[in-house]
C-alpha cells in the first residue's frame, strides 16, 4: 500500500484513507460515466448494450481491482465477499434509488427482463456450480470441511459463459440501426478521459483494500465479512452514481442495464481473473454459498418487480430497500453470533 509506506498503520489513518479513497472512486466514476456515454453515442450502441456492457464493465472496475489486489495479497475471501456484497447492493439498493430518483417510476422493457435479468440468474447459478466443482474435485485436506481450490481450468467456465453473453450483445449491436454520430466531441479526448478514470479508480481501490485489510486484522474482522460490507459498499459507488444519474435523465434502460450487466461482469469475469492471476485460491463453500443464496433471492425479487408492468414504482423501490435492510440485519447477527444462539450452538 503506497500510503502505508508514508503514514502510520493505525486505525484512524486507515479510516481516513478509506474515506479519501472512496471520494476518488466517486471522482473517477464521474469521469468514467461521461466518457462512456459519449463514446457509446459516437459508436451508435443501443441503450441496453451501452448500459450492460460499456458502462457496466467500466463501473465494475473497482470490483475487478479489489479481487486482483486481494488475490495477490492472499486474502481472496475478502475479494469474493466484496463481489457478492456489491452484487447484493447493486440488485437491491441501486434500482431502488434509481426508481425513487426518476420521475414517478423507472420504466424498463422486455429486453431487460427476459435477456439481462434472466442471464444474470444464470450467472449466479454458474458461479455456485463452479465453487461446488472446486469443493468436489479439488478439496483442501487441511482446510474447512467444505473448502476447495478454485483452479485456472475451473475459472475458465464462467469466463466462457461471459463470452456467450458478449456474443448475444454483439448480435444486438449488429441488428441495431444507430443514429448519425455527432462530430462535436473529441474521441481521442474521451478515450483519454476514460483511461484516466480507470487509473484513478485503480489506485483508489488499491489503497482502500489495503486499509480495510489492516482494519480487519486489527479488530479481528473476518476477511469475507470485511469484503461484503466495507469494500462492497465503496466499490459499488460508481455503479450507483451511473445508474441514478441515468434514471434522473429518464434513461431507465441504461440504468437497469448497468446494474445487471455490472453484476454479470463481476461474477463471471472479476472473480475468475483473480484466479487466473494467482493460479489457484481457496474457496470456503460454507461461507460463500449462503451469501450467494441471498443474492439469488434478491435477484428473484428484482426480476418479479421488473416484470410487473415493466416498471419500478416508489412502493416497489422501498420494498427493495427494506429487503436490503433485512440483509444488513442478518450480517450483523452473523457478526455478533446471534445466529449461532438461535441454532442452540
Amino acid at each position: 500500500m503506497i500510503v502505508g509506506e508514508i503514514l502510520p498503520d493505525i486505525p484512524v489513518v486507515n479510516v481516513l484513507v478509506i474515506v479519501v479513497a472512496t471520494g476518488f472512486i466517486w471522482l473517477g466514476s464521474g469521469w468514467l460515466e461521461e466518457s462512456a456515454e459519449h463514446l457509446s453515442a459516437y459508436y451508435g450502441l443501443p441503450a441496453v448494450v451501452q448500459g450492460s456492457v460499456v458502462v457496466a464493465v467500466g463501473s465494475s472496475f473497482p470490483e475487478l481491482s479489489s479481487v486482483v489486489f486481494t488475490a495477490l495479497a492472499g486474502t481472496f475471501n475478502m475479494g469474493v465477499g466484496a463481489i457478492v456484497g456489491s452484487a447484493i447492493f447493486n440488485i437491491l439498493v441501486i434500482p431502488a434509488l434509481s426508481g425513487i430518483s426518476s420521475d414517478g417510476h423507472l420504466e424498463t422493457n422486455r429486453t431487460i427482463v427476459y435477456k439481462e435479468a434472466q442471464f444474470y440468474m444464470i450467472a449466479v447459478s454458474a458461479l455456485i456450480v463452479t465453487f461446488a466443482l472446486a469443493v468436489i474435485y479439488v478439496p483442501v485436506p487441511d482446510g474447512p470441511a467444505l473448502a476447495g481450490r478454485l483452479t485456472r481450468p475451473l475459472a475458465l467456465l464462467p469466463l466462457l459463459l461471459y463470452g456467450l453473453y458478449i456474443f448475444i450483445q454483439w448480435q444486438d449491436v449488429s441488428d441495431h440501426e444507430a443514429a448519425d454520430a455527432t462530430n462535436e466531441i473529441s474521441i481521442s479526448r474521451k478515450w483519454g478521459q476514460l483511461s484516466a478514470s480507470l487509473i484513478v479508480i485503480l489506485i483508489a481501490v488499491e489503497q482502500l483494500v489495503g486499509s480495510v485489510e489492516s482494519l480487519s486484522h486489527t479488530f479481528g474482522i473476518p476477511e469475507f465479512l470485511a469484503g461484503v460490507t466495507i469494500i462492497a459498499a465503496a466499490t459499488s459507488l460508481p455503479d450507483m452514481i451511473v445508474s441514478v444519474r441515468a434514471a434522473k435523465a429518464d434513461k431507465g434502460i441504461t440504468s437497469l442495464g448497468n446494474v445487471l450487466g455490472s453484476n454479470t461482469f463481476d461474477l463471471l469475469v472479476a472473480i475468475p481473473i483473480g484466479v487466473l492471476i494467482v493460479g489457484s485460491v481457496t474457496i470456503d463453500f460454507a461461507v460463500a454459498v449462503p451469501m450467494l443464496g441471498v443474492l439469488t433471492l434478491a435477484t428473484v425479487l428484482l426480476f418479479t418487480i421488473l416484470r410487473t408492468d415493466l416498471l419500478i414504482t416508489d412502493v416497489e423501490a422501498y420494498m427493495l430497500l427494506f429487503a436490503y435492510g433485512l440483509f444488513v440485519v442478518w450480517i450483523l447477527a452473523e457478526t455478533i453470533g446471534a445466529t449461532h444462539f438461535i441454532k442452540g450452538a
